[in-house]
């Protein structure tokens, strides 16, 4: 979304409507916009997560939207918060674009979460789609999903996912750690099961070698279990960080983790993990699904292996030797130029804002 607004805010009136920031963090918002940030509930780790959490937002969100003139909302996920504005769209008539990022619905499901939650957030992600003029998805695989729910195929359009190529860029400074370390960052989630790359890890005693975490997730607390109990010592868990930190990390690791569950309707996603870890010119180690397994096979990015710790540990192993011979360094530039070329948010953004461009263009063509 950052990106989207710094390519609209040269020639639109861009106001964002966000939350403020967890204690401690420091967010830099994009140039050009105006930036409206309200509390909102957060649990001990900083993140928002839940219903009511999501809700905390929503709600007064809704009657900000209402007394708000816009031309067009641009609304991102949880679906929630589409909705608020999806309702706020049919009472004023304004444009509404959507900008899910994954579907949400085939994470819930993935959560074995009770049938009728699943239920609930299908007909409320169906209906903020339906109302949408347009939906942005992240892939093609994302799109043809988006339509499958409730999405008009032609008003679902692709821009690709990115990163931002100025923060996660080859030139940041990595930390000054005594032990090489995988990183692992991001969300820690049922789909994506890290626990994988920790029994691998557990594999590795001939190796002096860490895994540091940094986000969150419901899977968190069982990690941190399976972790003193497996590979006591050797399991760090950071917490939330910025974008800025969280580059320095990446770009010092021996290579960056990134799951996907196979087989419990997510195979279809491309993780954002990936296209970080190539922008600071990391391999990537990646488990699972097919799809984000091509993404790294067919951009040289790194390793991909079935969801198995032990094909893990042994993929570990090899990056580690290619870290300690100089391999690694060496193929830093090819990965960062496939980035640059591939996965710029920048490039994302000029699509996306596109999009939201078009439908602002057609609600016009519409009034008269």
């Amino acid at each position: 979304m950052d990106a989207l607004v710094r390519a609209l805010a040269p020639d639109s009136d861009v106001v964002v409507l966000t939350t403020k920031p967890p204690r401690g963090m420091t967010i830099t918002d994009a140039p050009g916009a105006t930036v409206r940030r309200a509390p909102v509930l957060r649990d001990r780790t900083g993140a928002i997560r839940g219903y009511v959490q999501y809700l905390s937002f929503d709600i007064p969100l809704f009657f900000r939207l209402l007394f708000r003139r816009a031309d067009v909302i641009v609304a991102e996920a949880p679906p929630t918060t589409g909705l608020v504005a999806a309702l706020v769209s049919l009472l004023t008539g304004r444009v509404l674009v959507y900008y899910p990022g994954d579907v949400w619905t085939d994470a819930v499901a993935s959560m074995e979460a009770p049938r009728p939650v699943i239920a609930v957030m299908r007909a409320v992600e169906s209906f903020v789609l339906r109302r949408a003029a347009s939906a942005v998805a992240v892939s093609p695989e994302v799109a043809e999903r988006l339509a499958e729910i409730g999405g008009h195929p032609e008003r679902v359009i692709s821009v690709g996912n990115g990163i931002d190529t100025d923060v996660f860029s080859p030139d940041v400074p990595a930390p000054s750690v005594d032990v090489p370390y995988f990183v692992y960052t991001g969300t820690m989630s049922e789909w994506q099961q890290p626990e994988v790359f920790i029994r691998a890890l557990a594999e590795l005693s001939e190796v002096d070698v860490h895994i540091r975490f940094f986000g969150q997730g419901s899977v968190e607390p069982e990690l941190k279990v399976l972790a003193e109990k497996i590979a006591p010592g050797r399991v760090h868990f950071g917490g939330l960080v910025g974008p800025a930190e969280s580059a320095s990390w990446l770009r010092g690791a021996v290579a960056a983790l990134v799951s996907i569950v196979p087989g419990i309707g997510y195979d279809f996603a491309r993780p954002t993990k990936t296209y970080a870890a190539a922008a600071v010119g990391t391999p990537v180690l990646f488990a699972g699904a097919e799809t984000g397994g091509e993404v790294v096979r067919s951009g040289g990015l790194g390793e991909a292996v079935g969801f198995d710790a032990h094909d893990v540990a042994s993929a570990m192993r090899g990056l580690i030797a290619e870290w300690a011979d100089g391999s690694t360094e060496r193929a830093r530039p090819a990965r960062v130029a496939w980035a640059v070329d591939n996965a710029s948010l920048r490039t994302v953004g000029a699509r996306a804002a596109e999009v939201v461009r078009g439908a602002r263009r057609g609600s016009r063509r519409s009034a008269k």
